[in-house]
């Protein structure tokens, strides 16, 4: 996918490879942009009339067959419908290979499915948990004389919508970026003009398109241009764009992504979000109002602003450790919002140590601190808490949580904490490792 809007999302990711991109996370924020399925999107571009191959979606074997025999002739494509790249290479939980398969039958189409419903479809972006498919996409399939790239997407840049082409479709657009950049045409779009006849024929004729088919093709392009104003997308991204060998423009593929801030306007598309495709802490964790990203660290991270967040979880790397998640409880840490976010850290059994790293300004510190020790003590949580208060009535705060008797640390440097946080976790999974108990004592 070429994505020139990264979010905070992406950054926080940088951190299973070991990046720490403190300066950058300090000016982002988080963002959650929905993507549905390809016969969502299909259907999408249909209703505005731009191609697509002839198809239609089946939840079981049965209904595959179904599908498979309504559309004319023997050739088809039987697509899983996972959100995650790289389908065609992927393999099932279940030893099944190919996410992505040529059928030549409605009986062959209904075994496929059967194969793939109901299993998960591991990839290179889905990582080893895979995603579980639950239908099954079924299309003609079309040959391509020609395949093209076509992206339109807002660029930060410009702060305006761009068209991104390239002649090389079908591939891996970030390879075709690093490899042969003079191959991609990006166009910036007057969001108050729109793309023009002239723009988008233009774009059609650069890229390739036979004499016959750049009509069809500037259509297709200020066709897609129109969806991405009308609908609150952040991006559109079709590839292959193809001239098929009977001269028909269609997108042969397509991955949409829309904001989540205008989900009051698109409800009819945000009804499309399969949480199933989501990771369910993350789910949970929205529908209260966090930003949470699960990592693969043994840290849990609490912590109110989404650079403070990124700056906690590079100081705990900086010291050694691994951040086990990314979690912005924003600008209100109510007792509410920690109870939730205590809920989801140590739904993770990684997890051997917490660190709460909060800045009281809309909130009290000693009603932060308040919250905390009650918490703490509701779960009664064995696991050791660092807790760096800083802001309004910090003192009050420290006195709450340093007389609560409880195993939370109240400590001023963000340094101090860090490295205290990394000491109680590797104290933690050693005991873990023998399989003993360990107590922490406030004689730090």
């Amino acid at each position: 996918m070429f994505n020139l809007a990264r979010g905070s999302r992406q950054l926080a990711s940088a951190f299973k490879s070991g990046a720490t991109p403190i300066r950058q996370a300090a000016v982002q924020q988080q963002r959650r942009n929905l993507s549905i399925h390809e016969y969502r999107s299909a259907q999408l571009l249909d209703s505005y009339g731009i191609g697509v191959p002839k198809g239609d979606v089946a939840h079981n074997a049965k209904e595959a067959e179904q599908v498979a025999s309504s559309i004319a002739g023997d050739d088809m494509v039987i697509k899983a419908q996972v959100l995650a790249g790289g389908r065609g290479k992927g393999h099932f939980d279940n030893g099944f290979k190919g996410g992505v398969r040529i059928v030549y039958s409605p009986r062959e189409a209904s075994i496929l499915a059967d194969q793939m419903i109901g299993h998960k479809l591991i990839t290179k972006q889905t990582g080893e948990r895979g995603r579980i498919c639950n239908s099954v996409y079924i299309v003609e399939r079309k040959f391509a004389r020609r395949e093209f790239y076509l992206a339109v997407l807002m660029d930060r840049a410009s702060q305006g919508p761009v068209i991104v082409a390239s002649s090389q479709g079908g591939m891996d657009i970030e390879t075709v970026a690093k490899e042969t950049p003079e191959a991609i045409i990006t166009t910036k779009v007057d969001i108050h003009k729109g793309v023009t006849d002239e723009m988008a024929q233009d774009i059609a004729s650069k890229l390739g398109f036979s004499e016959q088919c750049v009509p069809q093709a500037k259509d297709t392009i200020q066709k897609l241009y129109k969806v991405f104003m009308e609908k609150d997308a952040t991006q559109i991204e079709i590839n292959p764009l193809s001239e098929t060998s009977d001269h028909q423009v269609l997108c042969m593929d397509a991955k949409l992504n829309f904001d989540d801030n205008a989900d009051f306007r698109q409800e009819k598309i945000f009804e499309w979000r399969d949480t199933s495709q989501e990771d369910a802490d993350e789910v949970k964790a929205a529908k209260s109002g966090l930003n949470f990203i699960k990592l693969d660290g043994d840290i849990g991270c609490l912590v109110n602003g989404a650079g403070l967040a990124m700056a906690t979880m590079d100081i705990i790397k900086l010291n050694g450790g691994t951040p086990a998640n990314f979690l912005d409880v924003g600008g209100g840490a109510t007792p509410e919002a920690i109870k939730e976010a205590f809920d989801l850290i140590t739904s993770d059994p990684k997890v051997s140590a917490i660190f709460v790293n909060i800045f009281g300004g809309i909130v009290r510190c000693d009603d932060i601190a308040k919250g905390l020790v009650n918490v703490v003590d509701q779960m009664n949580l064995r696991l050791p808490v660092v807790a760096r208060l800083q802001g309004t009535n910090v003192e009050a705060a420290q006195k709450v949580i340093n007389e609560s008797g409880l195993k939370i640390f109240s400590i001023d440097d963000l340094q101090a904490a860090a490295e205290k946080s990394v000491q109680f976790s590797k104290v933690v999974k050693m005991a873990r490792d023998i399989d003993v108990g360990v107590e922490f004592t406030l004689g730090i």
